[in-house]
């Protein structure tokens, strides 16, 4: 029997929906522009705004595909651990003590800017759910 592998899916292809996909998130989070960026890894004003008008065609790099990832993993893990809507979207902006934190919200965190910042949170709510 011949099987055919279908080709991995390219940047390009990935890109669109990636970048649809974050602002459904960032949007249901209530975040302003200025922190959308800084999340995408601080794209020039023009490229953000191309981004968010219209993300089909957008060929995004390695970096910003691997921010958008964390972020849907966040999102998704919060709302395997909260029961509603409304808790697992507003946790990002509460304080919180746990280490890592220093009693900042996780929102600050992530607005560190670097993809650690991103990957930081992602590994506390994986710890919180029990898949580390």
């Amino acid at each position: 029997m011949n099987q055919t592998v279908a080709p991995a899916p390219s940047r390009r292809d990935l890109s669109g929906p990636a970048l649809r996909t974050f602002f459904n998130i960032t949007r249901a989070w209530g975040l302003a522009a200025d922190q959308e960026r800084v999340l995408l890894g601080d794209p020039s004003r023009s490229t953000f705004f191309r981004w968010r008008a219209g993300p089909d065609g957008a060929e995004l790099g390695k970096d910003v595909l691997d921010r958008i990832s964390y972020v849907l993993g966040i999102y998704k893990a919060l709302h395997m651990i909260f029961p509603n809507d409304e808790q697992a979207d507003g946790w990002i902006k509460r304080a919180n003590t746990a280490p890592g934190f220093n009693g900042r919200s996780a929102l600050e965190r992530m607005l560190g800017g670097q993809v650690i910042d991103l990957f930081a949170v992602r590994e506390y709510l994986d710890a919180e759910r029990g898949w580390n």
